[in-house]
């Protein structure tokens, strides 16, 4: 990434899109969790040298997952300098490769691909029959009258797309599009606009929690719905809250990020 890539962010917390949570530096605490979690709230864009949108993944990823969709777009780069093909041509291989690459991702990042289960929750209860996310309906909405800690029915959780796919066949209908003409608010759409795993307030060593009550007095940037609560300070001032990395190849053509 250091030798092929200009790597930067910028803050989207006053995006109509953003979702919300406490505030987190860039070089704030950091969690696993589970890929495509929090797309409202972080987006990585992977662009070619004159702006196109080569790929874009939203919310956390797997570090290795991060790399393996990192190599992906370098052979999207590759296609859109290739000069054999035209520019219809080169959307159509690329829907095809977004989709067949869903078909390559190993076992292991499909298991780190399973949506949250308050994302699913909220699917469900708001468009159970018009989501994309969403293959089985009539499964989908047992989870609406869930409540918090119960153990949902059998093959309720088969009923949702993995985020690895919702990204992937996204991304298809997406072909080579101008960075300032892509659709985020709409390619991000899935899951509550919620999402926060506390980093800041959790013990280095055990992982915990360590201040329960800190969490509940956090302020709360971004999009906030308005609901009866604390006046908020002006975010005029703050650090970045939400990251939208860009990550812009180098004029380097036919290298794979990693490899020499």
């Amino acid at each position: 990434m250091k030798n092929e890539l200009v790597c930067g962010y910028r803050d989207i917390s006053n995006e109509s899109y953003a979702g919300f949570s406490g505030k987190h530096a860039p070089d704030g605490n950091a969690i696993v969790t589970t890929n495509g979690a929090g797309p409202h709230n972080l987006q990585t864009f992977l662009l070619s040298s004159d702006g196109t949108v080569l790929h874009c993944l939203p919310g956390y990823w797997n570090p290795a997952d991060l790399v393996r969709e990192i190599e992906f777009a370098a052979r999207m780069d590759d296609l859109w300098h290739d000069t054999r093909y035209s520019i219809t041509q080169k959307r159509q291989l690329y829907r095809n490769a977004q989709l067949a690459h869903i078909d390559e991702h190993p076992q292991m990042m499909v298991a780190r691909s399973r949506m949250q289960g308050f994302d699913m929750k909220y699917e469900a209860q708001h468009r159970p029959y018009q989501s994309d996310t969403i293959v089985n309906p009539q499964a989908a909405i047992q989870l609406v009258s869930m409540e918090k800690g119960m153990k949902a029915p059998p093959g309720t959780k088969n009923a949702f797309k993995t985020t690895d796919r919702i990204m992937h066949e996204r991304m298809a209908m997406r072909p080579f599009v101008p960075f300032n003409q892509f659709d985020i608010a709409a390619y991000v759409d899935y899951g509550r606009p919620k999402y926060d795993k506390n980093e800041n307030f959790r013990d280095l060593n055990t992982g915990q929690v360590a201040d329960k009550n800190a969490v509940k007095q956090q302020e709360m940037l971004g999009q906030v719905p308005q609901k009866p609560m604390k006046k908020r300070r002006s975010m005029a001032n703050r650090m970045m809250q939400r990251t939208s990395n860009m990550l812009v190849r180098k004029g380097i053509r036919n290298v794979v990020w990693g490899q020499n």
